[in-house]
């Protein structure tokens, strides 16, 4: 494995560090978007128990937004809680910064799986020209020694496939913590919404305003 890097060249430096960097990106979100650590088990429920034994206080909010990335948006939502439409804008402010949070690296993880290759082509061309360079030096000594041509081929050839392992796997991982977090996001905003209607019941609303 060290006589292909070495053989690879100075471009194997930028698509090893890009592979170091993708992996721990891989780890780090596969570990931090768990289901169980995003959504944190049934944080509405915990709420509904709450109603029934001494109501929502303001230290079972500092525990609710503690449980999971989920449980801080409904704690938000909570605290603005006299009115359905101030809960709907708290929870919607809330969600978008756990969002955020959520795809974060992801961008990095695109620029690499964008990159990779574009690197191992650069680092074909230098292999080629490396090449071109043996052939012009021995132009006027008759045929050019293969060993004199293997060291360019070579670079070439390893720095495309290198570049396109690191590519492949970023592509496939980015792809899916897209999916990932789309899904996690309209199960976030489905328990918002039946936050919303245990705090304030449509059919109660409706009967009120009769």
């Amino acid at each position: 494995m060290l006589d292909l890097v070495l053989a690879g060249g100075g471009m194997m430096l930028p698509i090893i560090i890009a592979s170091v960097i993708a992996l721990a990106i891989i780890f780090e979100r596969l570990y931090t978007l768990r289901r169980g650590r995003i959504m944190g088990g049934d944080p509405v429920g915990m709420v509904r128990s709450w109603q029934g034994h001494g109501g929502i206080t303001a230290a079972r909010l500092d525990e609710l937004g503690r449980v999971s990335p989920l449980g801080r948006i409904l704690a938000e939502g909570l605290a603005g809680s006299h009115s359905a439409e101030g809960m709907r804008v708290r929870i919607e402010d809330a969600g978008r910064h756990v969002a955020h949070q959520m795809e974060r690296y992801l961008n990095t993880l695109g620029t690499i799986a964008l990159i990779a290759p574009l690197l191992g082509l650069l680092g074909t061309v230098i292999g080629i020209i490396d090449v071109f360079q043996a052939i012009t030096a021995h132009s006027g000594a008759g045929a050019v020694a293969p060993e004199l041509l293997a060291g360019g081929i070579a670079k070439a050839l390893i720095t495309t496939a290198a570049g396109i392992m690191v590519a492949v796997p970023a592509f496939i991982f980015h792809r899916y913590f897209r999916g990932l977090i789309d899904e996690l996001v309209i199960d976030m905003e489905a328990e918002a919404i039946r936050l919303v209607d245990m705090i304030h019941p449509v059919g109660l609303g409706r009967r009120q305003a009769a």
